[in-house]
């Protein structure tokens, strides 16, 4: 087993009396994709920052391939950051553009080598004819595409991704999530992917990494941590709508919600429960009780009903062809098997 590209081990930084990363313990293997997934304010950008070394961890280490980064200036840590808002020169070709990494000072690439990766890395990412475009002519997706040709043409050891496509329109977020998933695939070199954008982080991530407030409070695959969230605060990174969180108590061997309503089969000697249960498992018939149906949402494939059961708000997700409309009374019934029992 090779040995991973990236470990952070406690890395902690605070801007002023302000906690930016509060002893984040990650690690990325030698060609992992990992997505960092976190609200506005979560983090993300300064934790790429600081393992760019372009900001200076308070406490904690970072190592890249076994090197200690405390000793590694920026250049010398051979990692490329792409950031969201795209960084071209627009008075440039993107040939220039494409070109401008490989003759920084010291590279000193030959001109051959130099037009073999821009050729390189343009058929990868489909703007062969755009080469002498100027930059400022492009549209918003061409621009990400140069701009994250510029940096693959370095041929980095580890790819550092700020919310590269928090910009575009949806239909291009999700044709370029699939073409970059495949572009890191074939470069095989490790990316560390931040979005506050769940369909990013189920669709691309070999793994995810859920950083609220400077913490990483869970990492897993996309299955475990949507299957089997660790808590509601993890629970409400991931699913549209939202994982239910029903407060409960035990009586006897089952645990009922706090108004009385039976939710499912209690085991454990906890007394007091959230019940977690994502809206394709709760099922509209077979319940001990009733509830509510106060609002209907159609989704297309799919209809959202908003329940009023078991003293609170639960949603419910249901094929097209479900009739419920507003004022209904169904019988929910929780998939058991599929939920999440938080004491």
């Amino acid at each position: 087993m090779s040995a991973p590209a990236l470990v952070l081990r406690g890395t902690a930084k605070r801007f002023g009396p302000t906690p930016a990363l509060g002893g984040v313990d990650l690690e990325v293997g030698a060609r992992e994709f990992l997505v960092v997934l976190g609200p506005t304010g979560a983090g993300k950008t300064t934790l790429l920052r600081t393992i760019a070394g372009l900001e200076t961890p308070d406490s904690g280490a970072i190592e890249l391939f076994g090197r200690d980064a405390a000793a590694l200036a920026p250049a010398e840590r051979d990692v490329a950051l792409v950031f969201q808002n795209f960084s071209l020169y627009p008075g440039k070709s993107v040939r220039a553009n494409l070109e401008f990494p490989l003759r920084a000072p010291g590279r000193r690439l030959p001109e051959g080598e130099i037009a073999e990766r821009v050729a390189w890395a343009a058929k990868l990412l489909h703007i062969e004819r755009l080469l002498e475009r100027s930059a400022r002519a492009l549209s918003g997706g061409e621009m990400q595409r140069v701009a994250i040709g510029r940096a693959i043409v370095r041929r980095p050891k580890l790819f550092l991704m700020d919310e590269p496509l928090t910009n575009l329109d949806a239909k291009l977020r999700e044709e370029l999530r699939v073409e970059l998933r495949e572009l890191a695939r074939e470069l095989q070199t490790p990316v560390v992917w931040v979005t506050h954008d769940q369909a990013e982080a189920l669709t691309m991530g070999d793994r995810i990494a859920v950083l609220v407030a400077g913490k990483v409070l869970q990492s897993g695959t996309p299955e475990e941590v949507y299957r089997r969230p660790v808590s509601p605060l993890v629970a409400r990174q991931l699913g549209t709508p939202p994982m239910n969180a029903i407060p409960a108590r035990r009586e006897g061997g089952d645990w009922v919600a706090l108004d009385g309503t039976h939710l499912l089969a209690a085991h454990g000697a906890a007394q007091n429960a959230t019940i977690g249960v994502r809206p394709e498992h709760v099922e509209l018939s077979g319940g001990k009780s009733e509830a509510t149906v106060e609002v209907v949402e159609d989704l297309g494939p799919a209809r959202v009903l908003v329940l009023r059961w078991a003293g609170t708000e639960v949603h419910a997700l249901a094929p097209r062809g479900e009739s419920a409309r507003p004022g209904d009374r169904v019988r929910p019934r929780i998939a058991a098997v599929h939920a999440v029992v938080w004491t």
